[in-house]
């Protein structure tokens, strides 16, 4: 009773391997070399392999042109294109340029948003400068509450930060 429990399991196993090694099988490519004989891998064929020879490729893979794979973004285009029927129906033309009008609208309110920040760091770092230029004294609040006067060393290092902000947001 033990030993066909045991058996059991280690042919389990095995069937659970094999099922395993046959995973990538989908994943493989088949190729007619030089002399006539039909090759199968998992890597692509060699680079001087012309198209014509080359007999199966894997789904995720593209035509090779010139014997150079096709950049990662260029192949899923490629592959989502090959996937999708090619219509030219006017309503999903229409729903995609769409899509494309509301997305340049909001990249285009990211900029106006981001250039209206910058406008008002812009007036707040000059209002600083004003304030650090003019001469009074100028306190901040410590952990405690209590306010402390910048002697000439913070007063300098916060000037330079000011100035920095205009440089960076005034332009």
């Amino acid at each position: 009773m033990v030993r066909s429990i045991a058996f059991r399991n280690v042919v389990t196993g095995a069937v659970a391997a094999l099922a395993l090694l046959a995973l990538p099988a989908h994943a493989q490519w088949k190729w007619r070399d030089p002399s006539g004989h039909v090759q199968y891998s998992d890597l692509p064929p060699p680079l001087g392999t012309p198209d014509r020879d080359i007999l199966t490729r894997p789904a995720s893979q593209q035509k090779r042109v010139a014997g150079v794979p096709l950049p990662a973004s260029a192949a899923s285009a490629a592959a989502s294109d090959a996937l999708s029927p090619r219509t030219t129906d006017p309503e999903l033309e229409a729903k995609r340029k769409k899509a494309e009008a509301e997305q340049a609208a909001k990249a285009k309110a990211d900029e106006a948003r981001n250039a209206a920040i910058k406008a008002d760091n812009c007036a707040r770092a000059q209002s600083q400068l004003k304030t650090f230029d003019s001469g009074i004294r100028v306190a901040h609040l410590n952990a405690k509450g209590e306010r402390e006067y910048l002697d000439d060393k913070q007063r300098a290092d916060e000037t330079r930060q000011v100035r920095d902000a205009i440089a960076s947001n005034c332009k």
